[in-house]
């Protein structure tokens, strides 16, 4: 019998060097991924990113990423402008969390407004723009900014403005057990502790929390009243540290959604004035005059306000928008869970490969893109900051939070939250006649989320977000271009999103790189690399080959 040839192996120690044998690095670059004269267009599931090399620990990621020109988020969340999704509780919540919420425009402009001005207020460094009581004003004054505003540590002044002399400040313990019609001159407090105005915000801090006061107030050498600082947002600063803030005066960023037509015009105002960053064109194709008209209206009448625009999928459609001067662009096209735009309308694009295409034309000009729609998992929101998007807009991940519009109710025993597309028939409804909600909903329907004021909305007819998003105000036939449902209850989003958070740490921290600057430049320079999925694959990387079970995603310990 001959004898066997025994193999002769390479030497271990030369692995690394015999990687340099090979003409390019395993798997594929971003370019050949997503050329789509060869794979077509593509999903978030069809392909993976390939690991890279950990020598740092995941809490060392950074996720800070830009979503417009100016402005920088600690976490690159965003929430959908969808009346299922984003008012007051979710735009404050994602705010301190890191991200922002994009409150809808389904509703009246003051109701708007109002919630605009509820984040503003929520938490400050100074407090410019204080509520300022006199001292002939009465208790229930104090009782009813409490129950409008949720506070009531107010100034009082001898004018009762700012700029007025400060002789005290009323707290709830002041008008605790205190008949309604007693003067504040009787109850509030005259022994104070202030600070004298140019401060740092460091040094008011350190007062306020030595004083153990609730508030401080700034004056001026003649004791006039200035500015505020409250104790309690010194507290929030301890407890949200990624906390979405514009660097001067330490406010929480507020973003809102308009449509294009000439009383988005007066809406703008309302909510300029209430303190707007951030104001996002609302619109399911925002390649159009209707919108450039408006952006350039925009940056003269409002040059500091930041502008989003879109949605887009090409870069040809995105040069437009570019041009026009918007600051950042919001990128898909019937990729979100509950929208059939794709389906009924034949137009749209693939959402992995449209972010790329956008993200690869805009970011030459500086200009960010939000990947909104097709995110279900923190995988998802991974590959699209990889494609290029400076944060991923969510909606449907986010509808079945206890801080989501709506109230909860039981289906087939599972508790769930009503959830529609903005180009769904119920949305397009909202704000109409009762007469004609009833047609559609049917009577006593309380499924979807009620205005938020019925003294500013509930009796007024506004110009419906859904159908100047998608249609002509005065088109008889409504095609729908969104569905209605329900997601199941996610708990708070203060759980949530931190979950959301670690998950992104933790991948990055497999991908092998420490921030979104290392993970655009690997995958630029092709040292991240990518792997397409086929079908099979997509089910082998799932669950699978059980019997039962159950799929937790987050515990908080």
């Amino acid at each position: 019998m001959p004898a066997t040839t025994q193999k002769t192996y390479l030497d271990p120690s030369t692995a690394l060097n015999e990687l340099k044998n090979y003409s390019r690095s395993d798997g594929l670059s971003v370019s050949q991924l997503m050329d789509s004269t060869v794979h077509g267009g593509l999903t978030y599931n069809d392909f993976l990113m390939l690991p890279g090399k950990i020598d740092f620990a995941a809490h060392e990621v950074v996720t800070e990423s830009k979503i417009t020109r100016n402005v920088v988020l600690k976490t690159p969340f965003m929430s959908s402008p969808m009346d299922t999704v984003t008012e007051v509780d979710m735009a404050i919540s994602l705010a301190l969390l890191g991200g922002i919420g994009v409150i809808h425009h389904n509703q009246s402009p003051v109701a708007q407004a109002a919630m605009v001005r509820a984040v503003k207020r929520h938490e400050n460094g100074f407090i410019t723009d204080p509520v300022v009581l006199s001292p002939e004003h009465l208790v229930e004054d104090v009782l009813d900014v409490k129950a409008r505003l949720g506070f009531c540590g107010i100034p009082v002044t001898d004018t009762g403005a700012l700029g007025g002399k400060l002789v005290g400040i009323v707290t709830s313990r002041d008008v605790q057990f205190q008949p309604a019609q007693s003067r504040l001159a009787d109850v509030m407090t005259r022994d104070l502790v202030t600070a004298l105005e140019g401060i740092t915000l460091t040094e008011a801090n350190d007062i306020l929390r030595d004083s153990k006061k609730g508030k401080l107030p700034i004056v001026d050498t003649d004791g006039r009243l200035v500015s505020l600082l409250a104790r309690s947002d010194l507290l929030k600063n301890q407890t949200y540290p990624l906390a979405s803030k514009l660097p001067e005066s330490k406010q929480l960023y507020s973003a809102a959604a308009i449509g294009t037509r000439p009383a988005d015009r007066e809406r703008l105002a309302l909510l300029v004035e209430a303190g707007l960053d951030i104001v996002v064109l609302d619109s399911s194709q925002g390649n159009s005059i209707f919108q450039v008209d408006m952006i350039k209206w925009i940056k003269s009448t409002y040059p500091s306000l930041e502008v989003i625009a879109g949605n887009v999928v090409t870069r040809e459609q995105a040069a437009t928008l570019i041009a026009a001067g918007a600051d950042g662009l919001r990128v898909g096209m019937g990729s979100g869970s509950i929208c059939i735009t794709q389906e009924v309308m034949a137009v749209g694009r693939p959402q992995a490969t449209a972010v790329y295409a956008v993200s690869e034309f805009a970011n030459k000009f500086g200009v960010p893109v939000i990947a909104d729609g097709g995110v279900s998992n923190v995988g998802h929101i991974v590959k699209a900051l990889a494609l290029g998007a400076g944060a991923v807009m969510m909606g449907g991940l986010l509808a079945g939070t206890t801080e989501a519009p709506g109230e909860y109710f039981y289906h087939e025993g599972k508790r769930v939250k009503a959830y529609r597309g903005m180009g769904s028939l119920e949305a397009m409804e909202e704000g109409k006649t009762s007469a004609s909600s009833s047609k559609a909903n049917g009577p006593g329907t309380s499924k979807y989320p009620s205005p938020p004021s019925k003294s500013q909305s509930a009796n007024h007819v506004h110009e419906n977000a859904a159908t100047t998003r998608y249609f002509s105000e005065a088109s008889t036939v409504k095609v729908a271009q969104g569905v209605s449902g329900d997601v199941q209850d996610k708990g708070s989003v203060k759980d949530f999103l931190p979950y959301l958070h670690a998950g992104l740490q933790h991948s990055f921290q497999d991908i092998g790189v420490k921030n979104v600057k290392e993970l655009r430049e690997g995958v630029e320079e092709g040292r991240v690399r990518f792997e397409l999925r086929t079908a099979s694959a997509q089910v082998e990387g799932g669950v699978h080959g059980l019997n039962s079970y159950t799929k937790r995603l987050f515990a908080v310990i």
